[in-house]
């Protein structure tokens, strides 16, 4: 403010450039006057000059004030243009069958913005751990994190051939409790597979086969060997059930429907930079490929 009035060579022009109150400005300038021990402005009613003291303070404040506006300049560009460092989460498994390879399309689009890729199946914490935003694949609960719905998740049992010829087909879910059910260790709340019928009736089994993993796509193997019944989403369900290396079992059951969804912390304040992303998955993973097959 003092560099303002400085340049201005008034209190009124500068509070009208700065966008404050007359006293605001005086009331800031005293306060410098008082912090420093010497007076900044000869004042009269009629006319305003720097003081010796103020003179050799002056370039140096204008340069800070300079440096000030370039830093706010730049901040609000940076707030407002697709730009900068996205930290981003995502489940390994789609991460790395559907999220890696569309992201060069997004890098083409957006060539200034750089996203740095944290895929695990475990459920990150968005705002302890820093990141801009993630995908999660879930029922999603209550939070106070912002989701975008982008597409829904349906959920299979399966069973290659080989097993069902050995083991028989399933006709109600209590039967998996005498087969080989493999496990998934990061399911939200526990491992277990909730089965509902067309009545409103449902059964909680819980997978008690040779193998349990902390990611689905390992346990795909056992179960193409005929050696265990296994439980997919869709996305990584595809491809075996269009080949026919395995088989929808329980057709008159299901399990509980999720959805893919974009999360950020907050809606308000949103960078460009993420509201570009969140648009850009939208457009590509609303209407996936594996969802119009299975």
């Amino acid at each position: 403010m003092f560099a303002k009035v400085a340049e201005e060579r008034s209190f009124v022009r500068a509070a009208q450039t700065l966008g404050v109150s007359v006293p605001t400005v005086s009331r800031a300038v005293s306060r410098l006057e008082q912090r420093l021990g010497a007076r900044l402005f000869n004042r009269t009613s009629r006319q305003l000059a720097l003081t010796d003291f103020g003179l050799r303070l002056v370039d140096s404040a204008a340069r800070i004030y300079a440096e000030a506006e370039m830093a706010e300049d730049a901040a609000r560009e940076l707030a407002t243009r697709p730009k900068g460092l996205i930290r981003l989460a995502a489940p390994m498994d789609f991460g790395t069958r559907w999220l890696a390879p569309i992201l060069p399309d997004f890098f083409e689009l957006f060539p200034e913005i750089s996203i740095d890729l944290h895929m695990s199946d475990a459920v990150v914490d968005i705002v302890g751990d820093g990141f801009d935003a993630a995908l999660r694949i879930a029922v999603l609960p209550d939070s106070s994190l912002v989701a975008r719905r982008l597409t829904p998740v349906d959920r299979f049992i399966l069973a290659a051939p080989a097993y069902l010829d050995r083991y028989g087909v399933p006709e109600h879910p209590r039967e998996l409790a005498a087969h080989h059910c493999l496990g998934y260790a990061y399911r939200a709340r526990q491992d277990v597979w909730r089965l509902r019928n067309g009545e409103g009736k449902e059964e909680v089994i819980v997978p008690s086969g040779s193998l349990r993993a902390t990611n689905s796509q390992a346990l795909v193997p056992m179960a193409l060997r005929g050696l265990g019944v296994i439980e997919l989403p869709e996305f990584l369900a595809h491809d075996h059930l269009v080949d026919g290396q395995l088989t929808p079992i329980l057709p008159d059951w299901t399990l509980p429907t999720g959805a893919l969804y974009f999360v950020t912390p907050s809606a308000r304040s949103r960078p460009a930079k993420v509201e570009v992303l969140s648009d850009f998955m939208m457009a590509r993973l609303s209407n996936p490929v594996w969802r119009r097959r299975s």
